[in-house]
């Protein structure tokens, strides 16, 4: 038995609305926002009394989803520093393929994005950087040369 496909990634963020501002100014579309409680949300978490937001993007082709939540109850956890390098076991890094990277980054910019780096060129084949968004997740860009 094989799996279908990967349904979404999900992140955990304090500011549910300044989430959604950032993702959608990546180019990602608001597929819609609900609120999740009750005793399926504990079994499937594991968690007592939860109560969240949640917020469900799309990249523009409808192939990938990313799910935004803000828990309510019980309160979200820190996990420790949010400017963390790349390499700390257990990072969450969300990819994405750009058109414009240098425009990609000017627009997320003025969300609070910074660059992790510095922009990079892999050989003839692509222009790569990566992004720390919203709650230190980092965001990987990808524009195809050529």
């Amino acid at each position: 038995m094989a799996i279908q496909r990967m349904d979404n990634v999900g992140i955990v963020v304090g500011d549910l609305d300044a989430a959604v501002a950032f993702f959608m100014d990546l180019g990602m579309e608001l597929e819609g926002r609900t609120e999740v409680k009750g005793p399926v949300a504990d079994q499937c978490t594991g968690l007592d009394g939860v109560h969240c937001d949640i917020a469900m993007l799309r990249t523009p082709d409808g192939r990938s989803r990313l799910e935004l939540a803000s828990y309510r109850s019980p309160a979200a956890v820190a996990a420790g520093p949010r400017d963390q390098p790349h390499n700390v076991l257990g990072t969450h890094r969300v990819m994405f393929a750009v058109d414009d990277i240098e425009d990609t980054v000017a627009r997320l910019r003025t969300r609070g994005a910074e660059l992790v780096g510095e922009l990079a060129r892999y050989e003839d084949s692509y222009r790569l950087c990566y992004v720390r968004g919203p709650e230190g997740v980092i965001v990987g860009l990808a524009q195809q040369l050529g």
